[in-house]
């Protein structure tokens, strides 16, 4: 028994070790083909390693004509907004559901959770005709309003702050603090783990988001990065550009990595307290 014991973590260690190499195997793929020329690229092979390592298509993809540029600045607009409305609103609607009685409370919260049964394929419709209604056609409001609240977080935050202590507000609003500074200065602060989490995906829905933009935005130099490649690619007759293509998806990660570092710490204790709900 103890040898198997023995034997068991060495073993299991190393399963997932090849499983994590597999996995991050086509990340680094993607990452050195962005230092390839085209030819080496579309010639096959699976090297990790760049046969003749240029900075072209870096070079080239701030420099040539498609407005790259512009349209990853586009996205940063667009996600950073719409995650900043969302962490507000979100979590004000979740705090006023957790801590605040009303009649009919427990109605509207069973008739919001509702909605998640509602898929989002039949909103399209009446979606599209309502920002077109708005004025809203080929602008950013028109991704990120729409967005700008989400039931799953707005329950995620009510259930976290359920188990918020009503005796840390009764005593600061005796101090002076209204509701607002209660929820500004007390509750939102001690809510950053969960609000981390929730900043992590809500970025990356906005981030990632192909279908609002191609529906609403049909001025080029407003496209995101997902329409922006797609656009690019449908423009070169079929005849893909690989290392554009590659080289703009490298880039395209950078945001993301970068808010999961600084967000790390956060994002883990969230999930932990999500688990444990």
């Amino acid at each position: 028994m103890k040898k198997q014991r023995k034997y068991a973590k060495p073993i299991l260690y190393t399963i997932l070790i090849i499983y994590a190499l597999i996995t991050l195997y086509p990340f680094l793929w993607a990452v050195s083909a962005s230092f390839k020329t085209f030819k080496e690229i579309t010639g096959g092979g699976a090297s990790i390693i760049p046969k003749n390592f240029t900075f072209d298509n870096y070079i080239n993809l701030f420099t040539g004509t498609a407005k790259y540029t512009k349209w990853f600045f586009n996205s940063v607009f667009i996600a950073v907004t719409g995650t900043l409305l969302n962490i507000i609103l979100n979590s004000m609607a979740g705090y006023s559901l957790a801590q605040i009685e009303f009649k009919g409370s427990k109605a509207f919260f069973s008739l919001l959770i509702a909605t998640l049964t509602i898929p989002g394929q039949v909103l399209m419709i009446p979606n599209y005709l309502i920002i077109k209604a708005l004025g809203f056609m080929n602008t950013f409001s028109a991704i990120i309003i729409p967005s700008a609240i989400n039931v799953t977080y707005i329950f995620l935050m009510r259930q976290y702050f359920m188990s918020f202590s009503k005796q840390v507000e009764e005593a600061a609003r005796i101090d002076g603090v209204s509701r607002a500074g209660c929820f500004f200065r007390i509750a939102l602060p001690l809510s950053r783990s969960i609000i981390a989490t929730q900043a992590t995906f809500i970025f990356l829905g906005f981030w990632n988001d192909f279908t609002k933009a191609m529906l609403y935005l049909k001025d080029v130099n407003k496209f995101t990065l997902p329409l922006g490649i797609q656009a690019t690619q449908s423009q070169s007759s079929g005849f893909t550009m690989w290392n554009e293509t590659l080289t703009f998806s490298v880039v395209s990660m950078i945001p993301i990595l970068i808010m999961y570092i600084v967000l790390n710490k956060y994002f883990m204790q969230g999930l932990r307290m999500e688990g444990e709900k």
